[in-house]
């Protein structure tokens, strides 16, 4: 397709992840295992909390969701990174990368707000122990993890609103193995100075506003926790640091992004590897490890086995 001002837009060209073809085949084996361990591990941990009444709380219910969300989160960018790392012409349809761009949005607000679900079961569960059944009853946790779904959805939808009908005329490359809306847009045929001001506001909000709510959260628990004698406290305790943790793996990357002033390619590429192949793994390892109840229903699964 001959790029000039008259011609629109396609397709989109990835640099991908390197320019080293060698480094390429040498990534290949490792994130598909990584890609793999990811799947298999979220989807066994939902399979899991299905299966196993000893885990029907609305605890186990959250984390349900959010190794689900995890699943397709890594899903939506990974594959496409592991088979470009085997072809020299790295392409996306125009509407494939808008699908992207929607997934990306979609699924990241949406574990941002149920990240802030959760914390907020916690703190219910151990801030007011007598009122928890009554607070977070079941009707009211699902209402909790739609709303945080609608406003994932939300979040993406007001992000691609405002670069669907952007015009697309040339150039076409993308300096990433992926469709980041930032470098997308710079790609646009008119200057996208004050969209990228507004994009980044919106997602500034949302996050920033998530990260406060669940620094609120988590310091009344760890508050409430010292109160409580070492033993009654443990367990709680245990929980929440598996909480603290994830929390700080997901907008850890987040923060960095927003106080760096200057955006260097390979960084940003390896925070999006990070958010697609890393986190995805990790979250359920960590709840698995270091979560007695998921111990204990894998002991007896094995054991029925």
């Amino acid at each position: 397709m001959e790029e000039t001002n008259q011609t629109v837009v396609s397709e989109f060209i990835f640099q991908g992840i390197c320019a080293s073809k060698e480094l390429q085949l040498f990534l290949l084996l490792p994130f598909s295992i990584l890609y793999l361990m990811a799947v298999v591990g979220n989807l066994f941990v939902v399979i899991l909390i299905i299966i196993d009444h000893h885990l029907h709380s609305t605890m186990y219910f959250l984390l349900a969701n959010l190794s689900f969300i995890d699943f397709c989160l890594s899903s939506v960018t990974t594959p496409k990174l592991i088979t470009d790392l085997l072809k020299d012409n790295k392409t996306i349809s125009f509407g494939g990368c808008m699908s992207q761009i929607l997934c990306v949005y979609f699924f990241g607000g949406s574990e941002m707000v149920l990240l802030v679900t959760m914390a907020y079961d916690r703190y219910v569960a151990i801030c007011r122990p007598l009122h928890y059944s009554s607070i977070m009853g079941r009707q009211k946790c699902i209402w909790l993890v739609v709303i945080s779904w609608t406003i994932g959805f939300i979040h993406a939808m007001s992000q691609l609103i405002l670069i669907l009908d952007l015009p697309f005329c040339g150039p076409r490359v993308i300096d990433s193995f992926f469709c980041d809306i930032s470098l997308v847009m710079k790609l646009a045929c008119m200057n996208t100075d004050t969209l990228e001001i507004l994009i980044n506001a919106d997602s500034g909000v949302l996050a920033t506003t998530c990260f406060i709510l669940l620094l609120i959260s988590y310091t009344n628990i760890l508050l409430t926790v010292q109160l409580h004698s070492k033993d009654g406290s443990s367990k709680a305790l245990s929980t929440c640091t598996s909480h603290i943790i994830v929390v700080l793996l997901f907008f850890g990357p987040v923060i960095f992004i927003y106080l760096c002033p200057v955006s260097i390619t390979w960084v940003d590429n390896f925070l999006a590897v990070f958010y697609s192949v890393i986190t995805p793994l990790l979250n359920p390892a960590i709840y698995t490890l270091r979560n007695k109840d998921i111990k204990n229903a894998i002991k007896k699964l094995i054991n029925h086995l």
